[in-house]
């Protein structure tokens, strides 16, 4: 298995700690397989409330997919611990704000939606629903590190 960090840049100006809101944000994603390399055209997403068994009883992951060109089943885990809010200092670099776990599977894009949250960065004010819609390099994939 292999685990993938999600990289976000942003400008931020009088607002600091974006970060996903709720255990049911939606990281929408587009998956590579890992064998045949077909990457569907919709977006799919993952959130932490949904799990689903993997075969042979090894666990359970996020989302569970089988591969609609080579039927090969693969797997995406979010790891909730490793999601960090993006803060004001971070602005205009890169910083990885969740990884997940991945088995078969390769995130190769990110389209940021709805449900975002942020606070004033001096008044502390809250931002309940930042809409991140507007697209413009705010996320990379990078792999973090790679294990059998």
């Amino acid at each position: 298995m292999v685990k993938f960090g999600l990289q976000f840049k942003a400008t931020l100006e009088n607002v600091t700690d974006v970060r996903p809101l709720g255990d049911d944000f939606r990281w929408f994603l587009k998956l590579k397989c890992g064998n045949c390399g077909e990457i569907p055209d919709k977006w799919q997403y993952v959130t932490l409330v949904e799990s689903v068994p993997l075969k042979g009883g090894r666990g359970s992951a996020s989302m569970v997919q089988k591969c609609k060109l080579c039927s090969r089943e693969n797997s995406i885990d979010i790891l909730g611990d490793t999601i960090t809010p993006y803060n004001a200092e971070n602005s205009e670099t890169f910083k990885t704000m969740v990884q997940f776990e991945c088995r078969g599977l390769e995130p190769v894009d990110f389209q940021p939606q709805a449900g975002f949250a942020a606070e004033g960065a001096e008044s502390g004010t809250p931002f309940p629903e930042i809409n991140l819609l507007e697209k413009v390099s705010t996320g990379e994939i990078k792999s973090l590190t790679a294990r059998k």
